[in-house]
């Protein structure tokens, strides 16, 4: 069935606000930014970066659960994660690995968020050079050698004070500042297609209307 007439059926049944309010999040959301979360184990760390992933329009939120699994903490994620697109990667022996594959097949590059001899300040990452999916690592051990090893580029935080590093949450929410500005004072073709927005716009019309499947089965079967 096309999804246009189950959106146009299924939008009757919230209100005009709230398919508004859906709309103009979805002019400004983003997937030439996805963020990638390597093995983090606090809740309200991951949480946080689900709430700064929405705040800013980043789309897409990667989740590789090598010895960890990806866990949230409701009181800080302030239900976030219903209106973000979610990725798992726990299948494989090596999910860091094949999670790079996977962004680099659907065009991303590689950027770890790390001090390195090779990185760059936040503020000089070209983003004209194209899509961007920023990996950040676990609280304590940082990115696995595997990331790092596979990288295409590294970015760092300028820091002045004498601790070395910020939580990841602080981290991914500044770097995202950064970036979804500067990105949308750019040219670059940086929203959603209209076939991307409708897709997203269907899950977030089921998210909000109770007993959605049932409802959408009985619309298909009449």
């Amino acid at each position: 069935m096309n999804k246009q007439a189950l959106i146009d059926y299924l939008k009757e049944l919230v209100t005009a606000k709230r398919f508004d309010t859906f709309n103009r999040v979805l002019n400004q959301r983003t997937r030439y930014i996805s963020v990638v979360l390597e093995d983090i184990f606090q809740g309200h760390n991951a949480s946080a970066v689900l709430r700064s992933c929405d705040c800013f329009g980043v789309q897409n939120i990667h989740m590789i659960e090598n010895s960890n699994e990806f866990l949230t903490n409701p009181e800080v994620a302030m239900g976030s994660s219903q209106w973000l697109s979610l990725f798992h990667h726990n299948k494989h022996e090596n999910n860091s690995l094949s999670t790079i594959e996977y962004l680099r097949k659907e065009g991303y590059r590689i950027v770890a968020t790390t001090p390195h001899t090779k990185d760059c300040l936040l503020e000089d990452l070209d983003l004209k050079k194209g899509k961007i999916a920023l990996f950040f690592g676990s609280e304590l051990p940082g990115l696995s050698n595997i990331v790092m090893d596979n990288a295409d580029e590294f970015v760092r935080i300028p820091m002045v004070g004498f601790t070395e590093s910020f939580n990841i949450s602080v981290s991914a929410a500044l770097s995202l500042y950064d970036l979804t500005s500067r990105l949308r004072n750019s040219d670059i073709k940086w929203q959603l297609s209209e076939l991307e927005k409708n897709d997203i716009l269907f899950e977030w019309l089921k998210t909000s209307i109770k007993d959605s499947e049932r409802i959408l089965k009985r619309y298909k079967k009449d």
